[in-house]
C-alpha cells in the first residue's frame, strides 16, 4: 500500500511504484483534490516516462486534463503549478539512486499538500477497487519539454537587474533534471560556466556526482581555477557549494552567508531564519553573534516551510542544501540558491572562502542505532546517560537524539570541539541504548 512520507511516495520503481499503483494514486488524488487539470513533470530516471504516463492515465480516467512538462526540476514544476494555479505531480526520487523513483504532489499554490490531504488520498486509494487502476497505457513518443522561459526569467529576476559578470562557476548537474536548465540560467546571468555531469542516460542520475558526492566538483573547481562550484541533486531542489580552493561549503554555511548579507542590507524579515535541529552549532553561534535569531524545527523541509510561514521568515533550510527563499519560491531551489550566492560574491567583490569563514563548523558525528523490541528513549538508564553527556558538553557542543521517520532506528548526533570528543560521546549514548 502506498504511503506518503516526508517527501511524497518513494521507493523501488519497478515494485513499489508499479503501473497499477501509479494509476490508482493519480485517480485517488484527482478525486480528493477535485481539480480539472494537472501538470506532470519528471527527472531523468529510466522509469520516469512510464510513471508519468501511468499518472496521466489515472488523471484522465477521472476526467482531468493533463499538461506534460517532460523533464523539469522540482522547483520549476512547483513554480509552473503556482503560476497556472493547478496541482502538479512531480516524478522524482531526488538524491536517491536511479532504481528508485517517487511522486510528490503539489497543490495549485505550488506547495506540498497538507498532511490531512495526503491521508485522504491514502484512504481513497485504499478503498478503491483493484479494477479502478485499469491497464497501463503505452508511454508513446516522448513529450517535448514545456517552455521554461518564464521560470528562467523568474530566476534572473532574483538578481534585481544585476549580473554575475566576472564569476567563473563550475556546475555539477548530477545528470538530473537541471542538466540543461542550470547552465542556461547561469550563462544568462552573465557567468562563465563549466558544466560537469550533465549527460543523463536514465541510470547515471546522482551516480558518484551531485550534492551527495561533491568530490568531482571539488576537483573540477581546482582544475579550472573557478571562483565557485555548485553541486545540485537529481531534481535540483538542493545545492551544496565549493569555494575557490575546492573546499566544501554546506547548506548551513550557505544559509549563514545569505542571512548575514540580507541582515546587513536590512532585508532579512524579522531578523531570523528557520533551521532544523540538525543544523550545526556553528550556524547558531555565527548568527547569534550578528544578532540574527533562529527558529528551530524537526528534520524535514515541510517543518521548515511551516515555521517560515508561522513566523513570517524569508530564509529557511537544511544542512543538506535544501534552502527556501520564501519570497521567491515555494520549495527548495538549488539553482535559485546558487544565483543568490553568486550575486553576493559578484556584488560584494569577495571570495567564497571568505564568506564561508563567517561560520566555524564544529565536528559532527552521526550514529544510527537499531533498537531491540521494547527499548525506547524514555528508559531511565538512557535518559541518565544522555543527561550526563549534555552536562559534560555544556555550551561547547550539542547532543540530539531522535527516532528516524524513515527507518526503524534512533539517530544520535553529537557536536563537540573535537572529532574524538564527539565520537566518544556518541559511543556512550549508543552503548546505553544497546544495553537495554
Amino acid at each position: 500500500m502506498l504511503r506518503f512520507g516526508t517527501d511524497g511516495v518513494r521507493g523501488d520503481a519497478d515494485t513499489y511504484l508499479s503501473s497499477s499503483s501509479m494509476i490508482g494514486l493519480a485517480r485517488a488524488t484527482a478525486r480528493v483534490l477535485g481539480a480539472a487539470e494537472f501538470l506532470v513533470g519528471r527527472d531523468t530516471r529510466e522509469s520516469g516516462p512510464r510513471i508519468a504516463a501511468d499518472l496521466t492515465h489515472g488523471f484522465v480516467a477521472e476526467g482531468a486534463r493533463v499538461t506534460s512538462l517532460g523533464v523539469a526540476s522540482t522547483p520549476a514544476i512547483a513554480f509552473l503549478a503556482q503560476r497556472a494555479g493547478v496541482p502538479a505531480a512531480i516524478v522524482s526520487a531526488s538524491h536517491n539512486p536511479w532504481s528508485d523513483n517517487g511522486v510528490k504532489i503539489v497543490g495549485g499554490d505550488g506547495r506540498k499538500l497538507a498532511d490531512e490531504l495526503e491521508r485522504a488520498i491514502e484512504e481513497e486509494l485504499e478503498s478503491m477497487p483493484a479494477a479502478a487502476s485499469g491497464s497501463p497505457p503505452d508511454a508513446g513518443a516522448p513529450t517535448p519539454a514545456v517552455d521554461l522561459d518564464p521560470y528562467v526569467a523568474h530566476l534572473l529576476g532574483a538578481l534585481d537587474g544585476r549580473t554575475l559578470d566576472g564569476l567563473h562557476i563550475v556546475i555539477d548537474c548530477a545528470n538530473g533534471a537541471a542538466s540543461e536548465l542550470a547552465p542556461r540560467a547561469f550563462r544568462a546571468a552573465g557567468a562563465r560556466v563549466e558544466v560537469i555531469n550533465a549527460e543523463p542516460d536514465g541510470r547515471n542520475i546522482n551516480a558518484g556526482c551531485g550534492s551527495t558526492y561533491p568530490e568531482p566538483l571539488q576537483r573540477s573547481v581546482r582544475d579550472h581555477g573557478a571562483n565557485l562550484g555548485l553541486a545540485l541533486d537529481g531534481d535540483a531542489d538542493r545545492v551544496v557549494a565549493v569555494d575557490e580552493n575546492g573546499e566544501l561549503v554546506d547548506g548551513d554555511q550557505l544559509m549563514v552567508m545569505t542571512a548575514l548579507d540580507w541582515h546587513a542590507r536590512r532585508i532579512l524579515r524579522n531578523d531570523a531564519i528557520a533551521v532544523t535541529v540538525m543544523s550545526n552549532l556553528g550556524l547558531r553561534r555565527a548568527l547569534s553573534t550578528a544578532g540574527v535569531g533562529i527558529v528551530e524545527t524537526p528534520v524535514g523541509d515541510r517543518h521548515v516551510t511551516a515555521a517560515m510561514a508561522t513566523h513570517d521568515l524569508a530564509i529557511g533550510g537544511e544542512q543538506s542544501g535544501h534552502i527556501v527563499f520564501a519570497d521567491l519560491a515555494t520549495t527548495g531551489d538549488g539553482v535559485l540558491t546558487g544565483l543568490i550566492v553568486g550575486d553576493l560574491l559578484a556584488r560584494r567583490g569577495v571570495t567564497m572562502s571568505a564568506q564561508a569563514a563567517a561560520m566555524t563548523r564544529l565536528p559532527q558525528v552521526l550514529v544510527n542505532v537499531r533498537l531491540s523490541p521494547g527499548v525506547d528513549l524514555a528508559l531511565p538508564a538512557v535518559q541518565q546517560e544522555m543527561g550526563a553527556v549534555r552536562a559534560e558538553l555544556g555550551d561547547r557542543g550539542r547532543l540530539v537524539v531522535r527516532s528516524s521517520g524513515t527507518e526503524p532506528v534512533v539517530r544520535v548526533m553529537v557536536e563537540a570541539p573535537t572529532e574524538a570528543e564527539a565520537e566518544a560521546a556518541a559511543g556512550r549514548v549508543r552503548a546505553a541504548l544497546e544495553a537495554q
